[in-house]
């Protein structure tokens, strides 16, 4: 009787053993899994003073590491989210950083515009709603993007975005937003000065845009081995 029940609890001890390691097998899995995922794109993230727009993954498109030379026109990226249930207008420019600290580091443009694709019909896309409060300031308070000396035309950054609607641009994109004629040279580890208007009478936005970081995996570098090479 006792080398039963001895039995029997040696088998239960053996179950829950194994049960421990398999939820232990689990749980380094999912960290392992969450370890891999790749790390968000490179850019500024913010949002509107009143949280109506979203701006997510601000950047200037990488060119290599010698950049952009000054009066050159360089390719941005970003995207648009409205947050209300209202048409809202955004307007982009550029202008100087207001800080001297950084004259070393961040530039501007001459204007930024829309280069490509098919011209936007001209209706809200360039004019806001008169219904809309402070859209009159907020469209007036920037001028229209003009074509650089060397780039072709450009329409004014000047981006609707429909109730619960979004934006986004990329530098493979048919229709890319450009910041035309670069006050400096602009290379990787400095940024351009951008200024965001909203329609709906929320504060003018100044954010930097850094030049964007190539995501090369570790493995596929120059002068290192593939993973699958390696015995």
């Amino acid at each position: 009787m006792r080398s039963l029940v001895t039995r029997r609890a040696a088998l239960a001890t053996g179950v829950a053993t194994l049960a421990a390691i398999a939820l232990a097998g689990c749980s380094a899995g999912q960290v392992a899994e969450t370890s891999l995922k790749k790390s968000s794109v490179y850019g500024v993230n913010a949002a509107s003073s009143d949280q109506s727009v979203f701006i997510r993954n601000l950047a200037v498109a990488y060119k290599g590491s010698t950049g952009y030379p000054a009066g050159a026109d360089a390719t941005l990226q970003v995207g648009l989210y409205n947050q209300t249930r209202q048409t809202v207008t955004v307007l982009i420019s550029s202008k100087p950083a207001a800080d001297a600290t950084g004259k070393d580091t961040v530039v501007s443009a001459q204007s930024v515009g829309l280069v490509g694709g098919a011209a936007a019909p001209p209706t809200a896309a360039s004019t806001p709603s008169p219904s809309t409060p402070g859209s009159e300031q907020s469209a007036g308070a920037s001028p229209s993007a003009e074509p650089s000396a060397t780039g072709p035309a450009a329409q004014p950054a000047r981006i609707e975005l429909a109730p619960l609607g979004t934006a986004t641009f990329l530098p493979e994109d048919a229709q890319q937003l450009q910041a035309l004629g670069l006050s400096g040279k602009l290379v990787p580890g400095q940024s351009i000065n951008l200024v965001f208007e909203f329609s709906n009478g929320a504060a003018p936005l100044v954010l930097q845009a850094p030049v964007a970081i190539p995501q090369v995996p570790a493995s596929r570098a120059p002068g290192l081995p593939h993973e699958d090479t390696e015995e």
